[in-house]
């Protein structure tokens, strides 16, 4: 039987079939005046000039595209009554600025004549207590009548947009979740969406899963005697938690099917439009556990032409996102971006000024981190990037925050850098649209089953709808990126889901983390991975669970621990010290033995098997990582959480360790770089190169970067700057060096003459 989480990942594909619109919009988000998203100022025909003014404004300083929004309650007060406006205004001046327009729809603003002819359709929490909106977040799209008008709504929107040529697509849902933009904090622990019309939809989802009640109440350990008797999970019980990954599982594909009918409703209406939408935060930084109901990235991605993210590295108070975490959440979104076939991602809000929420106000964002976070998108082949906004917020708890410009129209710098920016972009379209990244080598393995090992019980601390799950979970998907990131290796994030012989071949290097809870078909496909020639590393306690949860009888479960070549012995979570590994091998260019590499949590002692040896001890002795070959390949077992340990407790031991794993695996590093705290990436298009070089040290030096290339002559051209670019050619490699200043940008194009 199909593991839940799996079932979500596998709607036929839409990727493809969109419009192949060779145009990389780069703008702001910019409403009309100054109201704030998804707000609306009244009467637009009365600043229609004032309007006018901020947009040729915009276009002068760059930039190429808007993107406007429309909020349901505004756009359709009476059924059937539609008040476009605001959008129409926009998309003329568009028209006469010659900018292109993206639109933003939100429908969690919902008009109240929903609410009196469906007054069934609330959103209803686990503890059947029912949501009245304030304006947010409108009403359960379970309910056949609110989808019907739902719909309706995006076609008018559609059969107006198509009729203007300035007019380039959709973000048909921003920051998807099953409720958005409301907390009801009169709730205890809220949960959504509870509602008769959600349970229905979920016992529809079962029915297909299962097939029959008997096996549902096998796999649930129930005795229903009809389906009418299922319902959702809601407590934490000691026997079985399927109940509860059927019900994650769920929400995140009914999310999916929701985008994918908005997707169509628009396209019908407007087939050469490009749809999009975008995560409030990818996988890496999220949890299917979200009380107001989680999304997947991989399975929006496929619901639409480009799916995205929101980038904030300086929300608010506090926060602050160094180059590697702003480096993995890029990658991130690369990896489901591109998966497949995919066209690949935009950037849907990239924060523009400083950020707030009401008195947590974040540090300055500076001309340099424009320039930065903008570049870094581009560089992993982000197919448009929208600044979040031009005005600062004029309301909410958000007030003064996020704009690029001054309330009061003033021009900043940023604002200036920003447009830079577009203008770059735009005058090279081709050259970045078809600008694909490289293939990578090494893939790490990112498994939302890993949440859910213990149910409900193992539900992780939610500090609110601006918060984050901080859990070992993401320590550990972040502690091997940052440990990889100064070799600036090539490095995709795999979801679990989409393992296969296709998907896993092309990489040398394959890095599970924290893989507790694993489908039986995932476990399947890294044996034949092994077996034909991989490298597989692996942590703590591989395989302890299968996607139902149900413990193996031998761990490495799921039949891995002969590809790993050893079983658990013991397990103690202990404190870090115990966690420790010291390393006794030479099997690792540049670890030799004496080597201590922080773990953390699990102390799993293992007992090898005869053609596998011990590689390094825990301080009691017993065998804590264990190397050994499967067929054509080879594995390497640790016994802690040496990932997430790097994350927290960052060693220059364990960041040699996952650089000589990729000696270890035969990766081959097309990137050199030294003088600094420099990173290079670049990306494919045709037979140039575009080259992306970042200084992200406090001091000016000398970046020296070599980039394997194919035996060419090659001419370089500097886009940001009118100076000479000087390359040679050294060990197989193209070499350019340049003085950077500090939080210096530099972008090449390096073209076969």
């Amino acid at each position: 039987m199909r593991a839940a989480w799996l079932s979500i990942l596998f709607v036929a594909p839409l990727m493809g079939q969109g419009p192949a619109t060779d145009f990389v919009p780069v703008g702001v988000w910019y409403g009309g005046g100054k109201a704030r998203a998804p707000m609306l100022e009244g009467d637009p025909k009365a600043h229609r000039e004032e309007w006018r003014r901020d947009v040729r404004q915009i276009k002068a300083l760059g930039f190429n595209t808007l993107r406007c929004w429309m909020d349901w309650a505004t756009g359709e007060p009476v059924e059937n009554q539609y008040r476009l406006e605001t959008f129409e205004t926009l998309l003329a001046l568009a028209e006469q600025e010659q900018l292109k327009v993206v639109l933003q729809v939100y429908m969690d603003s919902a008009p109240a004549w929903v609410g009196r002819k469906h007054p069934d359709s609330l959103f209803v929490s686990s503890n059947s207590q029912a949501i009245v909106p304030e304006s947010a977040p409108g009403y359960c799209r379970d309910h056949p009548g609110v989808r019907k008008a739902d719909l309706a709504f995006y076609t008018a929107l559609a059969e107006r947009a198509r009729r203007s040529s300035a007019f380039l697509g959709w973000d048909l849902w921003s920051e998807p979740h099953v409720i958005n933009w409301a907390n009801p904090t009169y709730i205890p622990s809220p949960e959504f969406c509870f509602c008769p019309y959600t349970k229905d939809r979920f016992r529809a989802w079962l029915r297909k899963k299962y097939g029959s009640l008997d096996a549902l109440n096998a796999a649930w350990y129930r005795q229903y005697q009809s389906w009418a008797e299922v319902e959702p999970n809601r407590l934490s019980t000691i026997l079985s938690f399927s109940d509860y990954i059927d019900w994650k599982s769920f929400i995140a594909d009914k999310l999916g099917e929701d985008l994918r009918e908005r997707y169509e409703a628009v396209k019908q209406a407007a087939p050469d439009s490009v749809v999009t939408s975008h995560a409030a935060g990818v996988g890496l930084f999220s949890s299917p556990h979200y009380w107001e109901g989680q999304s997947d990235d991989w399975t929006m991605a496929r619901q639409v032409d480009y799916y995205g993210t929101s980038f904030y590295p300086k929300h608010s108070a506090f926060v602050d996102r160094d180059p590697r975490w702003r480096a993995a959440l890029l990658d991130f979104t690369r990896s489901f971006g591109f998966f497949g076939g995919g066209r690949g991602f935009w950037i849907g809000e990239l924060q523009g000024g400083f950020g707030t929420i009401a008195l947590n106000v974040s540090s300055p964002v500076t001309v340099a981190d424009v320039r930065m976070w903008a570049w870094s998108a581009l560089a992993r082949g982000a197919k448009g990037i929208f600044f979040y906004a031009w005005y600062p917020m004029n309301s909410g708890y958000e007030s003064g925050g996020f704009g690029l410009i001054e309330l009061d129209g003033t021009i900043t710098e940023r604002s200036r850098a920003a447009g830079e920016v577009a203008r770059v972009v735009t005058e090279n379209q081709q050259l970045f649209f078809q600008a694909r990244p490289p293939q990578a080598q090494v893939a790490v393995i990112y498994n939302p089953l890993a949440h859910f090992i213990g149910g409900r019980q193992r539900a992780a601390a939610y500090g609110g709808p601006q918060g984050e799950v901080a859990g070992i979970e993401r320590d550990s998907l972040l502690g091997v990126y940052r440990a990889l990131f100064p070799t600036n290796t090539p490095l995709d994030f795999l979801h679990i889901a989409h393992l296969s012989r296709d998907a896993l071949a092309p990489f040398k290097l394959v890095i599970l983390p924290y893989p507790l809870m694993l489908p039986g078909s995932a476990a399947a496909e890294l044996k034949e991975y092994v077996r034909n020639g991989g490298a597989l590393v692996a942590e703590a306690r591989l395989g302890w669970n299968n996607e139902r949860g149900r413990a193996a009888e031998v761990i490495p479960g799921l039949g891995l621990a002969e590809v790993m070549g050893c079983r658990e012995a013991s397990v103690e979570t202990v404190r870090k010290e115990r966690a420790a590994l010291r390393w006794e091998s030479d099997a690792l260019p540049g670890i030799e033995p004496g080597v201590v590499l922080p773990g953390r949590w699990f102390a799993e002692a293992l007992t090898p098997r005869k053609s596998a040896r011990i590689v390094a001890r825990f301080a009691d002795g017993t065998a804590g990582a264990v190397m050994s070959t499967y067929g054509k390949g080879k594995t390497l077992m640790l016994g802690t959480y040496v990932s997430a340990a790097f994350e927290t407790e960052p060693q220059p031991a364990t960041e040699r360790f996952y650089r000589a794993l990729l000696d270890w695996a035969g990766v081959d590093l097309p990137v050199d770089v030294s003088g600094g705290d420099i990173e290079a990436r670049y990306l494919e298009s045709g037979r140039d190169a575009l080259v992306f070089v970042f200084n992200h040290g406090r001091e000016a030096v000398e970046a020296d970067v070599r980039l394997a290339r194919p035996a060419a002559k090659y001419v370089a051209a500097d886009l940001l700057r009118s100076e000479p670019v000087e390359i040679a050619r050294q060990d197989g490699k193209v070499r350019l060096r340049r003085r950077m200043e500090a939080s210096d940008v530099w972008v090449v194009r390096l073209a076969e003459q």
